[in-house]
């Protein structure tokens, strides 16, 4: 076996009440940066909750975008408009940018990875529609590029990143930044307003609140 892949044999921990110790601080660690991040942006969300909700209404639609685990979390926000878990609740286009692998390969070889959002936003973007960017830094260049090209198309820009928001802030109608370093922390966040921007979408078209 090559040693250099596969490195030293671990050295397992087995102390039980070592591990619940680790469990109970992560878990604490992630619920207090959760409330931290909802108390200071509950009125942002309501608002663009809102916004969202006129926009869809109008049959306008929303596309998402991401790199990595950002991908992942840009792809659940956009699954849960297209197929809602709630059999009442209203389905709305919603469209992850550069889910095909052949698409995507094809531009970053003839162009560049950095502008691998712009053409396809471009095309299926119209004005009023709603552009989600997902990233833990908000220093993608990609994503940069991606929400200034719809902010030239008259689109409602949204950003979600942590840190200290990179450059979102500059290119985003609404960017909502978890103050953490921990790119765990950032995205379990992430993935609760996933949840949370959602639903409230749905309660201002007139849904039951009952989640």
């Amino acid at each position: 076996m090559n040693q250099g892949l596969a490195g030293a044999s671990p050295s397992i921990d087995k102390s039980a009440e070592n591990f619940r110790d680790k469990i109970l601080r992560k878990c604490g660690e992630s619920v207090e940066m959760k409330e931290k991040f909802f108390a200071k942006y509950a009125a942002e969300i309501e608002t663009l909750s809102r916004e969202m909700a006129e926009r869809f209404s109008r049959g306008h639609k929303l596309l998402t975008m991401g790199n990595g685990g950002s991908l992942c979390d840009a792809l659940h926000f956009a699954v849960e408009f297209t197929h809602p878990i709630i059999e009442k609740r209203a389905a709305f286009s919603a469209i992850p940018l550069m889910t095909d692998v052949a698409t995507m390969t094809a531009v970053s070889n003839d162009t560049d990875y950095a502008r691998v959002f712009v053409d396809q936003l471009r095309l299926l973007g119209q004005p009023g529609d709603i552009a989600l960017a997902v990233s833990t830094s908000g220093k993608s260049p990609n994503l940069i590029y991606a929400l200034e090209e719809a902010r030239k198309k008259q689109m409602l820009t949204v950003a979600w990143a942590g840190k200290d928001g990179g450059r979102f802030p500059e290119v985003a109608d609404y960017c909502f930044i978890v103050p953490s370093y921990s790119i765990h922390r950032i995205q379990e966040v992430h993935a609760t307003l996933v949840h949370v921007l959602w639903d409230l979408t749905h309660i201002a078209l007139g849904a039951e609140d009952v989640i």
